[in-house]
Order: structure tokens, then C-alpha cells, then sequence
């Protein structure tokens, strides 16, 4: 083929080229907005009209599982204010110094029955089943499981009056126990500080190894190795007191982590280092965003250039910035937990062990928390995948 030739052949390709390009562009711009639309199809949105009580709700869980963070951003921002740097220094010498978490906090009843937590109780609904009387004129311990992921049944049940503790129990006050690191978080600390007292205390057994084995549907519990609290009630005289919480593990989705695998490895590495360990989890989304995508998703491909015009904004970041506030702000996906069902179910105590009945004594709390398991998981598990467990 002569050079002449093989120029017009090599221009011909390329102007068919630019033009089959030009109306591949031209019909996708006129073509709906499948990955959108599709994407509306696949995440549950939020209702645009939801009722103010279920809007209570959910802010009030909102407002707790922010607590950690707003407490720390308050306090970073009040040191931004140079004649508040005394006040803030007496109070985190006085923080650092005070024996409070180790004594039984600042019991106040009033934060207890504060109506915000019949609010955050009522969003799963959490609620609590007495199974027998306990008298108030001896200690206990309450044995919590499983851990679940941050163990909000337990806060429900054992650190407000949301689900009618003391009702059921009167003149036995539970504290619930969580680590001392909680403490060293300003403002934080005097909150959980406000919410228990004790004649009673309730430890929540499996502690973060067993958070790792939290997935919905399942019960797998960290408790063989966990002699602790049943040497704790022999020192002090105090009654076991069994307790399962349906439903723990069912609020929030963890990413698979089986044993042997290189998340499961990192996070118990994580947890030797730390002491807590953090596991991969998500939930539902916060906000409403119908807002965002009026009649979404048939108009949107028609209202996208207008949009984009108006905000200054390519069609295509639009489209990503729509899709990646999508993802945030749906009822699929998120840091909230889901609205699932929660059953706190207390049994009678065991008998006071002796020192040699440790070991005994904690099958006996075993076969409490099987009898428990067995006799009301019909009722508030019928959508396990497995039976009740003790992995370790």
C-alpha cells in the first residue's frame, strides 16, 4: 500500500472514530440515569414522612452513640477560648485525680428516669422480663450477655429506668461497669458517672472478644474463661444473677471476620495492645433524605444539567456527590442501629458458691443461661441461624 494511501486509510479511521464517539456521548446524555435509578432500587430510603415520636427516637439513640465524640469536640472547643484554659485545667486535674469511677460514681436518679430514655429505649424496642422476685436486702451480681456490639440492651435495663427496673426489683440499684479508659473522656465521664449506683452491680461477661462474634441471628458467647465476677460474688457475698438479652446481636451488621482470618487476626492483635478492640460494623443511616431527590429517580436524569448549571458543578460530580450522599444518609446503611426488637430476660440467682465451687458453680450459670435460651428463644429469636454457643 502506497504512502497516499495509507494516510487517507488512517484519517478515514479517525474521523469515523470522532464521529461514532460523538453520538455514543450524544445518546447517553439523553439516555435515563440507570446506576441511579438502580441504586434507588437497591437502598431502602428513608420515609419522607415519618411520625415526631419515631423522630425522637431516633435522635435520642443518635444523641448517645455521638456522646464520645461530642464530648471531646465540646472540650477542644471550649480550650479554643483562652479565659476558660483555668476553669478547663481545674477540671481535668480534678478528671485525672477523682476516685469516683472506682467508689460507684455519682448515682443521680433524676438522669435515670430522664423521659430521654424511654425515647432511646422505645427506638429498637428494648424491653425487660422479670422471670422471678430477688429480695433487696442482699448484693448482686448480674451476669449480662452476649456483649453485642456496644451492648445497648444492657444500657436500657442497667443504667435507666427506661425499661422499668426499678419497678420490678425495688430497692435493688444496678450499676453497670464498663472500662475504666470511658472515664478519661471529659463531660462523658460525668454522664455515665450520673447513671449508677449500687447495691447491685451488672458486668457485661463476654467484654470484647466476644463484641467480634457479634452477627446477627447468632449467640456465641466468651465465657469459659471468664471466672472473674464469679470470684468477685464469692469475696462479697453477693448472688449470681443470670440475664440474655434477645436481640443484642441483632442491632448491627459486622463484617466477617471469622477465626483464622487476617481481620480476625488484626482485631485480637488490636485488643492485646489496647485492651478494647474494634470491631468492623454498620448500621442504618441518620437523616431523611428525600429532600435531597425530588421524584428520584424518573426525573432525576432530565434535572441533572439544570441542577449542575445552577450549582456551578459538572453533571458528572453531581452525580457521584448524589450517589456518595445516597449511601450516607439511607436507611440501609450507616453507624445507627437498626430498629430491631430487644428482650432483657433475668432469672433466680444461684446459691452462694465457696471458693472450691468456682468451677461448679459456673456450670450451674451455664446451664441457667442454656434453660434461658431454650425456654423463650421462640419468642424473641425466631430468626437465629444458630443455637447458643460458648465459643470459648
Amino acid at each position: 500500500m502506497s504512502l497516499e494511501a495509507r494516510r487517507a486509510f488512517t484519517s478515514a479511521s479517525r474521523t469515523l472514530s470522532a464521529s461514532s464517539l460523538r453520538e455514543r456521548l450524544v445518546s447517553l446524555k439523553n439516555a435515563p440515569l440507570k446506576p441511579v435509578a438502580q441504586l434507588h432500587a437497591n437502598i431502602g430510603f428513608v420515609p419522607s414522612k415519618i411520625p415526631r415520636k419515631r423522630r425522637m427516637q431516633t435522635m435520642a439513640v443518635a444523641i448517645w452513640s455521638t456522646t464520645i465524640i461530642n464530648g471531646m469536640v465540646i472540650f477542644l472547643f471550649l480550650c479554643s477560648f483562652p479565659p476558660l484554659w483555668p476553669l478547663l485545667a481545674l477540671y481535668y486535674t480534678w478528671m485525672t485525680f477523682d476516685k469516683s469511677p472506682e467508689r460507684g460514681g455519682r448515682f443521680n436518679p433524676w438522669v435515670r428516669h430522664l423521659g430521654f430514655w424511654k425515647y432511646f429505649a422505645d427506638y429498637y424496642p428494648s424491653s425487660f422480663l422479670k422471670t422471678c422476685d430477688l429480695p433487696p436486702d442482699r448484693p448482686y451480681v448480674f451476669g449480662y450477655h452476649p456483649h453485642g456490639i456496644i451492648g445497648m440492651g444492657a444500657i436500657c435495663t442497667f443504667a435507666t429506668e427506661s425499661t422499668g427496673f426499678s419497678k420490678a426489683f425495688p430497692g435493688i440499684v444496678p450499676h453497670l461497669l464498663t472500662l475504666s479508659s470511658n472515664f478519661t473522656i471529659p463531660f462523658y465521664r460525668d454522664v455515665l458517672l450520673a447513671l449508677g449506683i449500687c447495691s447491685a452491680i451488672t458486668i457485661v461477661v463476654g467484654g470484647a472478644a466476644e463484641s467480634l462474634a457479634a452477627h446477627p441471628g447468632t449467640a456465641d458467647l466468651t465465657l469459659r474463661k471468664r471466672l472473674g465476677f464469679i470470684k468477685v460474688a464469692i469475696q462479697h457475698g453477693a448472688d449470681l444473677v443470670p440475664v440474655f438479652s434477645f436481640g443484642e446481636n441483632d442491632i448491627y451488621d459486622q463484617m466477617p471476620n471469622d477465626k483464622g482470618t487476617s481481620v480476625y487476626t488484626l482485631q485480637k492483635k488490636f485488643q492485646n495492645m489496647f485492651g478494647f478492640t474494634l470491631p468492623l460494623f454498620h448500621g442504618r443511616g441518620l437523616l431523611n433524605c428525600a429532600f435531597l431527590f425530588p421524584l428520584l429517580p424518573d426525573n432525576l436524569a432530565l434535572r441533572l444539567p439544570t441542577l449542575a448549571g445552577r450549582l456551578e458543578m459538572p453533571a458528572d460530580n453531581l452525580k457521584l456527590t448524589l450517589a456518595v450522599l445516597a449511601v450516607l444518609f439511607t436507611d440501609s446503611l450507616g453507624m445507627m442501629p437498626y430498629r430491631r426488637r430487644i428482650v432483657t430476660v433475668t432469672v433466680e440467682q444461684c446459691d452462694k458458691p465457696t471458693l472450691d465451687e468456682v468451677v461448679r458453680v459456673q456450670e450451674q450459670y451455664i446451664e441457667e443461661l442454656m434453660r434461658i435460651w431454650n425456654t423463650h428463644k421462640d419468642d424473641f429469636a425466631r430468626s437465629r441461624r444458630r443455637e447458643l454457643s460458648i465459643i470459648e
